[in-house]
């Protein structure tokens, strides 16, 4: 069986015969937001990791409840054994179908393998429990699911304003795409990248997505600087097909709870192994609301970031997986025989 990074080399990122077929039979521009009705006959499955976000979870659940759509959503949310009243606003809020929680943290990871397992729909949206949808993005990945596309949406990172009960706060009107870095991206000068470990000595104003034309110069293995296409995946939006999801195998079992990065990454790249392309979507955005003691979480999170690539290096040298669907389950029902039912 060829390495996961053989393979990556081996796939293209041609997704131009997906969404040209999407505009002619729509008469919809792939970026263009969608109009609820379109979505009619649709479903997904939304899947929310949840550790102490109780500063965030309810303006999220909130923006999942007036989703302009037509389809049918299904909610998911895995509680990761919060300490706060994370649990209680889950069980609470009429947005929430499903919900379970875990008596000790297993990570983020782990978590949205539950709630893949849970999910009924054939397309599963991994969304970040701060993670403030705009009103037309479930309908923008219902009517463009396909069973080999992942579909990448943004996120524009604003500090924790409190309002009522200390609940987080969204602007009014879109986010900015250009926030997201891999939109624009200014890396810093003198400072070695998490990835490739260069180091730029000059200050740069790139911009990612049109410089790769909408990620499709990153196939077979290709870089943008300290980018590549596995990259482009993160899982605090993104769409994928359950199915290819669910054959992969999941998120690795080897990412615990402990540190971050890497794991959306690593799943990027095996759906790509497997088949899939990385496609954008510009108008799938979402305000990513900082933690209120947000400066402290990521330096937290960045001394563990050196460790968790070098988990991933070692994960590209490893067989692609495959035929892991019997491997998800058995990992997902372990989780759940101990499990608090929430909704």
């Amino acid at each position: 069986m060829p390495a996961l990074a053989q393979m990556l080399t081996a796939s293209d990122n041609d997704h131009a015969a997906v969404t040209a077929a999407f505009t002619a039979r729509t008469g919809l521009g792939w970026h263009d937001p969608t109009p609820a009705a379109m979505a009619a006959g649709t479903v997904l499955s939304v899947v929310i990791p949840a550790h102490n976000n109780a500063y965030s979870l309810p303006v999220v659940l909130d923006a999942l409840a007036k989703q302009d759509t037509s389809g049918t959503v299904q909610v998911i949310v895995i509680d990761d054994a919060s300490t706060d009243d994370t649990p209680a606003i889950i069980r609470l809020h009429p947005a929430v179908d499903t919900a379970y929680r875990l008596p000790a943290q297993v990570g983020a990871a782990a978590a949205r393998n539950l709630g893949t397992h849970l999910a009924d729909a054939d397309t599963v949206v991994y969304l970040d429990a701060d993670m403030v949808l705009t009103a037309h993005a479930l309908a923008d990945i219902a009517v463009r699911a396909h069973p080999n596309l992942v579909q990448v949406g943004f996120r524009h990172n604003i500090g924790y304003q409190p309002g009522r009960y200390l609940r987080a706060e969204v602007p009014a009107g879109e986010p900015d795409l250009h926030a997201d870095h891999r939109v624009r991206w200014t890396p810093p000068v003198g400072k070695p990248m998490f990835y490739t470990g260069d180091v730029y000595h000059q200050p740069m104003d790139l911009r990612p997505l049109d410089d790769t034309h909408d990620f499709v110069d990153l196939g077979h293995g290709a870089r943008y600087f300290d980018w590549d296409l596995p990259r482009m995946v993160v899982t605090a939006l993104v769409a994928a097909p359950r199915a290819a999801v669910a054959h992969v195998g999941g998120f690795d079992p080897g990412w615990t709870a402990a540190g971050w990065g890497a794991e959306d990454t690593h799943l990027g790249a095996t759906l790509i192994a497997a088949g899939c392309k990385i496609t954008p979507l510009r108008q799938l955005r979402a305000w990513h609301i900082d933690a209120p003691d947000a400066a402290i979480q990521w330096r937290a999170k960045l001394a563990s970031t050196p460790a968790r690539i070098a988990y991933y290096r070692h994960l590209l040298g490893e067989p692609a997986p495959a035929q892991r669907e019997a491997d998800l389950a058995s990992r997902a029902q372990a989780l759940l025989a101990h499990a608090e039912v929430l909704r």
